[in-house]
């Protein structure tokens, strides 16, 4: 079939698919569009999070949704797990300022309902729907919008007979699990699909992505399952998700914490961020500290990080707060602070400008970031 050729010519063990992509050099992928957000096909890395709220809560999750969007989301998922959930979806598409994926599993009814309920995209295994009538049913109105299709397969959530064939959820039990849905949309000609394969074991989650990637030109949504508290579940994402947009995979992304959607969206525009595939917003850089260090840096960079909450100036910060790295890292910044018993230098993209009191810290970086002007 025309989406199992490989578009990479890689070699396939059994360790998995060695994928090596140039630095900077993306997949080639076909390419969907979610509402106005396109996926795939060179377009943005977009950054996706679900809502926390009960759907029929509609001012609650369209207050989750508005937040989000607020700190740069670009898609929200929201849960359609019942009647209710499903009567709520026209509002909250509605009043929602990104679009909006139905999350839905084995009720092609909710399906149905949350498609003509505006979604602009649904996350649905066709194969977990029953009969042959009713994925077409799907199928067709997803089609008929213009809505394309996640296919999302989970290591935890693996059909039995895939299970029993493989022993254990592999990266190629994960692969044959997604293709098999695939295959079925492709019986009834739809094409406009997304691919994610997660785990909660980010060895696993990378070499099923690697996987999908070496031989199809789907495009992929990446994430770790179940990642967990917000301090381990962002190492993991950054790991997992990190490693694989670092080779070239990747086309949307959604970091799972157990913590507030806006938490994920930040996790993920940093992760976007640090691999140099996303513009910058605020960016605060500090030192690790040691027993160097001469100011009171923990207050300084808490007041910066509060006051600075909120600006889209692309502009990077760095306060250091010894006279070892302090000057050659403050120099490379856009804003540096280089600091030392009680006094600081300021820094304006590498040049010394003046010298400033401790206490004079905050509101000198201040003052810089409102006259800061970024070069086009």
């Amino acid at each position: 079939m025309e989406n199992l050729l490989p578009v990479l010519e890689q070699p396939i063990t059994d360790a998995g698919p060695h994928v090596n992509y140039k630095a900077g050099v993306r997949r080639k992928t076909r390419q969907v569009s979610i509402g106005n957000v396109k996926v795939g096909g060179g377009a943005p890395i977009s950054v996706q999070t679900m809502t926390k709220t009960k759907t029929d809560d509609i001012p609650g999750t369209v207050k989750q949704i508005r937040d989000a969007a607020d700190e740069g989301c670009d898609i929200v998922r929201v849960t359609v797990n019942d009647k209710e959930a499903a009567e709520a979806m026209a509002e909250i598409v509605r009043q929602s300022p990104v679009p909006i994926v139905a999350d839905i599993h084995f009720n092609h009814i909710f399906a149905l309902k949350a498609i003509q309920a505006g979604v602009a995209k649904v996350r649905i295994n066709p194969g977990n729907i029953g009969s042959k009538d009713r994925i077409r049913e799907v199928l067709t109105a997803a089609k008929d919008r213009g809505i394309p299709i996640r296919i999302g397969v989970n290591s935890g959530s693996l059909e039995e007979d895939i299970l029993e064939k493989h022993g254990y959820p592999t990266a190629e039990a994960l692969y044959e699990s997604a293709m098999r849905h695939v295959e079925i949309c492709d019986e009834f000609n739809f094409k406009d699909v997304i691919i994610s394969v997660k785990s909660t074991d980010v060895r696993l989650m990378i070499e099923a992505y690697r996987l999908v990637a070496a031989r199809t030109d789907i495009p992929l949504h990446l994430g770790v399952t179940e990642a967990g508290l917000t301090r381990i579940g962002t190492i993991k994402s950054a790991i997992g998700i990190g490693t694989l947009l670092s080779e070239g995979i990747g086309d949307t992304i959604r970091v799972s914490l157990t913590d507030e959607p806006v938490q994920e969206v930040l996790v993920g525009k940093e992760i976007l961020r640090s691999l140099g595939l996303a513009s910058r917003n605020i960016e605060l850089i500090a030192c690790p500290t040691c027993g160097r260090l001469e100011v009171d840096l923990f207050s300084i960079m808490r007041q910066l990080e509060e006051k600075l909450q909120g600006v889209k100036k692309p502009v990077k910060i760095a306060v250091l707060g010894c006279v070892v790295n302090g000057p050659g890292e403050a120099s490379e910044a856009d804003i540096g602070i280089a600091a030392g018993k009680g006094v600081a230098i300021l820094y304006r993209k590498g040049e010394m400008i003046k010298r400033v009191k401790e206490s004079e810290i905050v509101s000198t970086v201040l003052e810089e970031v409102a006259k800061f002007q970024p070069e086009n």
